[in-house]
């Protein structure tokens, strides 16, 4: 299916900034074998170009690491720490798209994401949340994404095992993207 046969309502294409105060990244990771820990991050920025071929579009997305927030100072100094993120040293985690595609129905974003100064591609299930003015004279658009990544792929593989069996926290996360972004003036 070509992208030109794909109808987006709204659908425009330019540059687009991404608005953190309306935009979630967040995560969840299995802990303790029974619940999952949920968190996010306070700081990040990106820019989306939306192509007159919906399939031709980019996305870049940096995030400050040091923003995690899982709502517990003391897990989130851990995380922060060399165990896992190493923040001293890998202050950025980073998106770059490599390909949009569609099969009509569904939109995926391809492209590789840079954890701890390790490259991995990634896949991430995309929905169109829509485009339309704003109150304020601009222009939004609205994106919804979700990927699962194994943390040890990245470097992050600390162990801590539970006194009769299994791990205090999970391999699998899972990312959730919320994002809202501002189309630039021409």
């Amino acid at each position: 299916m070509t992208a030109s046969t794909v109808q987006i309502p709204g659908y425009l294409a330019g540059t687009w900034d991404i608005d953190a105060s309306h935009s979630t990244v967040g995560f969840s990771v299995r802990h303790m074998m029974v619940s999952k820990v949920r968190g996010y991050f306070r700081e990040f920025s990106g820019e989306i170009v939306t192509a007159e071929d919906p399939t031709l579009s980019t996305v870049t997305a940096t995030v400050n690491m040091d923003s995690i927030d899982t709502r517990q100072e003391q897990r989130d100094a851990h995380i922060k720490s060399a165990d896992f993120f190493d923040v001293g040293n890998h202050t950025a985690m980073t998106f770059r798209s490599t390909a949009v595609k569609t099969d009509g129905a569904d939109w995926t974003v391809e492209g590789d994401l840079t954890i701890k100064g390790i490259t991995k591609p990634v896949v991430l299930d995309l929905e169109l949340n829509g485009f339309g003015p704003d109150a304020y004279g601009g222009t939004r658009a609205g994106f919804s994404a979700k990927t699962e990544i194994s943390r040890k792929e990245y470097g992050v593989d600390i162990d801590m095992p539970m006194d009769g069996g299994g791990v205090v926290v999970g391999d699998k996360i899972t990312v959730e993207l919320e994002i809202e972004a501002v189309l630039r003036a021409a």
